[in-house]
């Protein structure tokens, strides 16, 4: 039998693809949706479907919605607690505790609107294994799923965290 070097842990193993409890956010409220949408236009007017009533019941969604990139979870709620990841500080890393976050991908579905609550669970997808320059190099790759209070699907972000 070979002795094959992996990253990959039982603990990932045991995880793969197990959906994590979900958790809520607060209702959105016009407020949050109006500054949010000053805060990421600013300096410049944010557009209208944003905070303007009037203007957003003429479109074709009928009413105020959220920017995509929106985020209900930024205000404090209750947030499970996180162990650190990787080397501490003042200590050496071994072998997969270097990491490197490999970027986000987003997709979107309805947008948000106020009074919505958004429900996010999230799973280990998959990883990928391979050699790179630092030697043996982990790819894996979290799904975070949002839907909102009807169960209609808002947003899928596939995260993508390298160790090596």
């Amino acid at each position: 039998m070979t002795n094959v070097e992996t990253l990959v842990t039982p603990d990932m193993e045991e995880a793969k693809g197990v959906w994590s409890g979900s958790r809520a956010s607060l209702p959105v409220s016009e407020s949050d949706i109006r500054r949010w949408a000053i805060a990421v236009y600013w300096p410049d007017t944010p557009p209208k479907l944003f905070w303007d009533v009037e203007y957003a019941q003429s479109t074709r969604w009928g009413g105020i919605v959220a920017p995509r990139e929106f985020n209900p979870f930024a205000w404090p709620v209750s947030r499970p607690q996180v162990p650190p990841q990787g080397a501490q500080p003042g200590q050496k890393p071994t072998k997969g505790q270097n990491i490197l976050n490999g970027g986000m991908t987003d997709t979107y579905g309805v947008p948000m609107r106020p009074g919505d609550v958004i429900s996010t669970r999230s799973r280990l997808s998959h990883w990928e294994e391979r050699q790179g320059r630092h030697g043996l190099t982990l790819y894996s790759y979290n799904e975070t799923e949002w839907t909102n209070q009807d169960n209609e699907w808002v947003k899928t972000r596939i995260g993508t965290l390298i160790r090596y």
